[in-house]
């Protein structure tokens, strides 16, 4: 079964969007979906102007950012909140994916993005997380904890430079081996190439 890697960051409601589909996309089309959560911030600044494209965006760029959202939100049915304070650090939330077992790990990251995106929540709290955590029936304490440690924080920096050396720059990102696809509106077209490629 061909496998396909989707590379996120909690920040991103794009990558929430993707987040909220992919699995019945995948499953559809007889694809396994490998969830690798990450942190863009590190590769954003590797551009030479080191923007923050969030936060320093034009006002007209950020207010279509919002929309678009919004637009998009409404047409999958997915109940946004936009968060009071946007974007929100995605560290903690990437570290305890990470840290997760694959099998629960689709869930757990949905339910850090709808605490973010649809509950307003600060999830670059740890009680806010443990609370995430719980409500997912998961021991919290157990899960924070190896979050937390140094051999699962050297293991995302890893990630982040793996996502460097694939060539990612933007999240979510989608790779079909060396086949990489970026943005929520390239996720059935990712799908498409892994199941025939085109080129």
């Amino acid at each position: 079964m061909p496998t396909l890697e989707f590379w996120y960051d909690f920040a991103s409601p794009y990558s929430w969007m993707a987040a909220e589909r992919i699995d019945g996309l995948a499953a559809a089309a007889g694809l396994a979906v490998r969830w690798r959560p990450f942190i863009i911030g590190p590769i954003l600044r590797l551009r030479p102007d080191n923007p923050s494209p969030l936060q320093n965006a034009p006002p007209a760029q950020r207010a279509y950012r919002r929309r678009d959202v919004e637009r998009l939100c409404a047409r999958y049915g997915l109940p946004l909140r936009w968060p009071t304070s946007y974007p929100r650090n995605g560290l903690l939330g990437a570290r305890l994916a990470r840290a997760a077992s694959p099998d629960i790990r689709p869930a757990l990251s949905r339910a850090i993005y709808r605490a973010n995106f649809v509950d307003d929540r600060e999830i670059s709290d740890a009680t806010v997380i443990r609370d995430v955590v719980a409500a997912q029936g998961l021991d919290a304490d157990a899960l924070l904890a190896a979050a937390l440690t140094d051999a699962n924080k050297r293991g995302l920096v890893a990630d982040v430079d793996a996502a460097i050396a694939h060539g990612i720059f933007g999240a979510p990102s989608f790779l079909i081996g060396p086949e990489l696809f970026w943005g929520n509106d390239r996720l059935e077209l990712a799908i498409a190439w892994a199941q025939q490629p085109w080129l």
